[in-house]
């Protein structure tokens, strides 16, 4: 295998039935490394991280194409970059975590309010674009439930 594919799968959990589901938990626990390592807490990081994989995302998976098809379901760097932007400047929080996770989730397979029209644009951006798009109506979403909290909630 080469080192686009190892990638685009994310060292191959795009090869498990499901893949989608376990690249998003395996992502989880990087950003929950992540947010718990005082050094790189800053959330200027989880951006530039989310910029840098989502870019790469669109590369990877042009270069895949030929060999997997269209949008393959072994490519899941782009489940990576939706659940990074899920929880992109959200308080450091394991419920903002599985919050993100699970609108994150449902978005991506759903497909809602233009996310399906983002898989039109063309190879390796279609493949992303779709993902980054659930992962910002996650992220909306978690930040209205959290300003609906600290106003009504206490």
């Amino acid at each position: 295998m080469n080192f686009n594919k190892i990638i685009a799968s994310i060292f191959g959990i795009g090869f498990l039935k499901g893949g989608g589901t376990y690249a998003a938990i395996v992502t989880c626990g990087g950003i929950w490394l992540l947010w718990k390592t005082p050094a790189l807490q800053n959330p200027l990081y989880l951006l530039a991280i989310t910029i840098i994989i989502t870019l790469w995302g669109v590369y990877v998976s042009n270069k895949v194409e030929p060999d997997w098809g269209e949008d393959s379901s072994r490519v899941v760097i782009d489940e990576v970059a939706g659940m990074l932007i899920s929880v992109l400047f959200l308080p450091q929080t394991l419920y903002f975590l599985i919050g993100g996770l699970v609108l994150f989730r449902f978005f991506d397979i759903v497909k809602p309010l233009g996310i399906r029209k983002m898989e039109a644009l063309p190879s390796g951006t279609g493949v992303m674009m779709d993902d980054v798009l659930a992962g910002v109506y996650s992220n909306v979403l978690l930040w209205v439930g959290y300003f609906v909290w600290v106003k009504f909630g206490q």
